[in-house]
């Protein structure tokens, strides 16, 4: 089985390095000189690091296959794999691969509001990409207080979003009324008459 370990972003400089979003927790064991990456689409691949170094939070690859700007450019977008074979029984633990999420059900309870279409790795916590039934990209912090199940042999992640990110965890609020909706009755006595609301008016017509 493959395993995505990092997507290749937009060239750097004029030597062929690029940029890519790291998707595995240990990108010093990953991307060291010499690591030869399946490559999707395979037309681009197979790519073999030459070196890697960080630009603040930013990890710059070069490939021994890559040597200009022009040929890093054809590259954007281009998913790194390798074999699990190559995984270590540390790493079992590290999380979960895009690879892996994708296409499955996002279930609030026993309802179904959605599917997995992404997943957004960041410095400080994941991001779920959710496309929902109606459309709509939602994106779900990928903690285990809002995501505590994820079932790939079942093929269904279940979350217990906050209050508002999917309308099938929310009832519509009773006060959102429009102002047509509201009953006249609500707002003044029915005795009561226009006049009857400033007494200093009447009198002095």
């Amino acid at each position: 089985m493959q395993l995505q370990v990092a997507r290749i972003g937009k060239p750097h400089g004029i030597r062929g390095e690029v940029t890519v979003q790291v998707l595995t927790d240990a990108p010093g064991d990953r991307f060291v000189p010499g690591t030869q990456f399946i490559v999707e689409p395979a037309s681009a691949g197979p790519l073999t690091v030459f070196s890697a170094r960080w630009n603040k939070d930013i990890l710059l690859l070069a490939f021994d296959e890559i040597e200009t700007r022009n040929e890093a450019e054809t590259l954007r977008g281009a998913k790194l794999f390798i074999e699990t074979e190559e995984i270590g029984a540390d790493d079992d633990d590290e999380g979960w691969y895009e690879h892996e999420l994708v296409g499955l059900d996002v279930r609030v309870g026993d309802n179904v509001v959605g599917k997995v279409s992404g997943l957004h790795t960041l410095p400080v916590q994941d991001l779920l990409v959710v496309t929902a039934n109606d459309g709509k990209e939602v994106l779900i912090p990928f903690v285990e207080q809002i995501v505590p199940e994820v079932n790939v042999g079942e093929k269904y992640v279940l979350v217990t979003p906050p209050p508002g990110l999917f309308e099938v965890n929310t009832d519509e609020a009773p006060d959102q009324k429009s102002p047509e909706d509201q009953n006249p009755d609500d707002q003044k006595s029915p005795d009561q008459h226009p006049e009857d609301q400033n007494p200093e008016a009447r009198g002095n017509a």
